[in-house]
């Protein structure tokens, strides 16, 4: 009986090392499929595998389908290019090598000038594609991220906004529906720009903007294409179209560069203690509210586009740059510092003066600043 025993143990082991050898060549397989540097797949294990072969199966799928509005849907199918067999065959394959050369060092050139990177996301929060440079951003490889969930690296009063941003109707995905919002996601960056553990991430805060797109293929996916812009607030003022401002919690002005003089025709004097939202376009406020509230609750934000009032008529369009600047408490070394807490703007005029004859609000009237 004990031989049987161990006899049956033996073949039993033999089997398990037979199956563990198949199921690492299959997975060993599998990750040479993978589009990664040999030095990346050699430190994959089998969860991570299987993770980013369904994110790149994805991917393939909505660049393989046809992707885009219903209209850019329709136009596709109408101008598909037809494939053509022959002699010139190799011919073609050398010139659609050549694009796919030139659409990399294009894409790269974009990823420099936006400051950001790109995400595909998934209706569910999957994050089914990342750029490259994420990595700059989060302190996380694009290995790391896709095929993971956008909720396990948001902040979690933020999840609810991020629901709402991937609820999409059929109306909304075939129009193309666009999206602007901000979110608080995990960095592994320190300071110094160093990566840490994720355990001891801090908060960065990003500005997301795209639009709905939706895959006409077998497989229909639906996902959202997103620019993620990092807001440090360490902006510069790069020409004479720039102001900056400070403000109370209210969004009351507390100072403001004589840069704003030449741009909106006030004096930085006359606008102490006055509230943006006055100098504010009626049609415009609820913009303005947008960032109040995400200035409030994630410390940073960027306004989007908005129409502030010129004094003695007419707007301006501009985009506000914004940051809660923490309170300075006096202490032994500085003991009559003390500043509360503010909110910081950096604002970027957009425009020329539109429709300077035209007064939309007593604080544009000349008199009202008279003393």
């Amino acid at each position: 009986m004990t031989a049987d025993k161990e006899k049956r143990r033996a073949i039993s082991r033999e089997a398990a090392r037979r199956r563990r050898r198949v199921e690492s060549e299959v997975f060993g397989d599998l990750s040479r499929l993978l589009p990664l540097q040999p030095s990346v797949r050699a430190h994959l294990d089998k969860p991570s595998v299987i993770r980013l072969t369904l994110s790149y199966i994805r991917t393939h799928t909505i660049l393989k389908g046809r992707t885009g509005t219903k209209t850019e849907a329709g136009h596709a199918v109408k101008h598909a290019p037809v494939k053509e067999g022959g002699e010139d065959q190799p011919e073609c394959d050398g010139e659609k090598e050549a694009e796919e050369v030139e659409a990399s060092e294009e894409s790269d050139m974009y990823l420099r000038i936006l400051e950001g990177f790109l995400m595909v996301l998934s209706t569910e929060g999957d994050m089914i594609y990342l750029s490259d440079n994420v990595s700059k951003y989060m302190g996380l490889s694009q290995t790391e991220l896709m095929g993971h969930n956008i909720f396990e690296f948001t902040h979690p009063c933020d999840h609810e906004e991020i629901r709402s941003n991937l609820r999409l109707t059929a109306e909304e995905v075939w129009r193309g529906a666009k999206r602007d919002f901000v979110m608080r996601v995990k960095s592994a960056l320190t300071n110094r720009g160093r990566s840490a553990n994720l355990k001891s991430a801090t908060w960065k805060v990003l500005h997301c903007q795209g639009r709905a797109k939706v895959c006409i293929s077998p497989s229909s996916v639906t996902c959202l294409l997103l620019t993620c812009q990092s807001l440090p607030l360490s902006h510069t003022l790069l020409s004479t179209h720039t102001f900056t401002s400070q403000h109370s919690m209210d969004m009351r002005f507390t100072y403001c560069d004589p840069r704003v003089t030449p741009l909106l025709g006030y004096g930085p004097e006359e606008l102490l203690g006055r509230s943006i939202y006055d100098l504010c376009h009626t049609l415009d406020t609820s913009c303005l509210t947008k960032n109040h509230l995400n200035l409030c609750l994630k410390t940073q934000s960027v306004s989007g586009q908005y129409r502030m009032l010129v004094k003695g008529g007419g707007y301006v369009w501009v985009e506000s740059h914004s940051a809660v600047i923490p309170s300075v408490r006096p202490s032994k070394s500085r003991p009559g510092a003390h500043q509360p807490l503010c909110i910081l703007c950096v604002t970027y005029v957009l425009s020329g003066v539109e429709q300077p004859s035209l007064q939309l609000s007593l604080d544009q009237t000349v008199h009202r600043y008279l003393r």
